[in-house]
């Protein structure tokens, strides 16, 4: 079946994922005369029963969070209560027990409809959501839900912010509990044909150094699974310059680590500033911006969910394999659209700028990106999910934007929009990579990857102590020298790293 793990670190991926898990949902259909959906469903979720012998289905995640972050929630996932029970203090001490509870937190309007089965249920906001589990309209099972008691959301006292809380916190508790024997191997072992993990979590908190450990020991244990990591990070153009330094060498501290294990890393910021005028989103409502984010993640993923019938399927690592072109270019950079299709149609057939690469002088070059099979097709993407801010260093917008190269690029178009002659056969789809390659052109399933190291190494050059500035320092280097062969600025500084 090709399953897929998710595992959800921290509040902001768990907004993230609340999102993705009610598209999912929207894909089942429910009568036998609808249309079969072409969404392989048991890739993402598991079949079950529940106490009462009814059949149920449930994600294939681990959500992990902060006390406090889980809001109205139920500490079963709402399936099974009557089968976990619910007093399992008293069942271990027979004296008297004295209960000190916490006032629970009101479900939201929306969840009560649901609950009570309305056909209509009352529509979230960013008013009403005030949790992730707000608005979540699937149950989840019982092992999936892991609170960590050790931190609290948003406290003052004992924030969860620096990289190494994250590392410190993840190595307790694998020293206590066996965290990949204790929540991951029970999921695995249900699977027939594991396709890898997605991994939605912070990169420029404490969350990147849990993330971090997590996807080191899961490299250790599934050698040759794919593991995607999405790295959250929030924008810092407002934000005052401490918090700004410290997010930026967390970031700088996750990049670091988590790509000497992860087949693939995506940063995902939404700058509110910089999205085209038909989009508004609130910047301070954590339900609008991951609601976008999500948009584009669920999009570019689904081909890994679709049912193996269709020609349109690919799997992580088909996806990956297109992506890392030269087997160390691990990082990629998720843009999108919203345009409908008849604007995506007029841009297609023209070829880009980066089709004729400055790189390639040969007059071979010229004649191959005149062809049609290497032309590449200009979408417009408007929505860019990088962080510009942290991106740039010191560059105009302008100027940052005309930095970016293609390596490798892959589509994902939904709806009825498609090219003619989209639909080729494997090997020849393989042949023109190859021509592309040969001819030092981006592979045509394009995707852009400004980079954005040499901006990171100047902030962290600043910090922390000699040894580490050193050692992460030396290790954005290496990860820059994979994205400088064959580079070409016309200028004599390295400002392209």
């Amino acid at each position: 079946m090709h399953e897929i793990l998710t595992l959800q670190l921290g509040h902001r991926a768990n907004y993230l994922a609340s999102h993705f898990w009610n598209v999912q949902e929207s894909y089942f259909t429910y009568d036998a005369n609808q249309q079969v959906s072409p969404v392989d469903h048991d890739v993402h979720f598991r079949a079950g029963v529940g106490p009462s012998g009814e059949d149920t289905f449930t994600p294939r995640t681990l959500i992990y969070d902060l006390k406090g972050g889980f809001g109205a929630l139920r500490k079963w996932g709402g399936l099974y209560e009557q089968y976990y029970g619910t007093n399992d203090v008293e069942s271990l001490w027979r004296g008297n027990v004295v209960e000190q509870r916490e006032a629970a937190i009101p479900r939201s309007e929306y969840q009560k409809d649901l609950d009570a089965g309305a056909p209509m249920p009352r529509k979230p906001n960013k008013e009403t959501v005030r949790y992730w589990s707000d608005f979540a309209r699937t149950f989840y099972h019982p092992r999936s839900i892991f609170q960590i008691n050790d931190y609290e959301l948003g406290s003052t006292m004992m924030p969860f912010e620096r990289w190494e809380s994250g590392e410190d916190l993840y190595g307790r508790l694998d020293m206590e509990h066996d965290i990949l024997d204790r929540d991951i191997r029970v999921w695995a072992e249900e699977c027939d044909q594991m396709q890898g993990f997605q991994i939605f979590t912070s990169a420029d908190d404490a969350w990147g150094g849990f993330s971090s450990k997590y996807v080191e020991n899961l490299r250790d244990e599934f050698g040759k699974a794919s593991i995607w990591t999405w790295g959250l990070e929030e924008e810092t153009g407002q934000v005052e310059k401490a918090k700004k330094l410290l997010r930026t060498v967390n970031i700088a501290k996750t990049l670091q680590d988590i790509l000497l294990q992860t087949s693939m890393y995506v940063p995902l910021t939404l700058a509110s500033r910089h999205l085209p005028p038909y989009v508004e989103v609130d910047e301070n409502s954590q339900w609008h911006l991951s609601g976008l984010l999500s948009l584009a993640v669920e999009s570019m993923t689904l081909p890994s969910r679709l049912r193996h019938q269709s020609a349109q399927s690919g799997g992580l690592g088909d996806i990956e394999a297109i992506l890392n072109v030269n087997g160390n270019q691990r990082i990629a950079n998720l843009q999108c659209t919203l345009n409908d299709d008849s604007s995506l149609q007029e841009a297609d057939g023209a070829v880009s700028a980066s089709a004729k690469d400055s790189r390639v002088s040969t007059s071979n070059t010229d004649d191959l990106v005149l062809e049609d099979e290497l032309r590449e097709p200009n979408l417009n993407l408007d929505i860019d999910f990088t962080n510009i801010e942290s991106g740039r260093s010191g560059l105009s917008i302008r100027q940052w934007k005309r930095k970016k190269h293609v390596f490798a690029s892959v589509h994902s178009l939904r709806g009825s929009y498609r090219r003619d002659g989209d639909t080729i056969d494997e090997d020849q789809a393989a042949f023109l990579r190859k021509r592309r390659r040969l001819a030092s052109l981006p592979v045509v399933e394009r995707h852009y990857s400004p980079l954005r190291i040499k901006g990171l190494r100047s902030v962290v050059g600043r910090v922390g102590d000699m040894a580490e500035r050193e050692a992460i320092s030396n290790r954005l280097a290496e990860i820059a020298e994979a994205y400088q062969e064959g580079w070409d600025s016309g200028s004599g500084d390295d400002s392209d790293e």
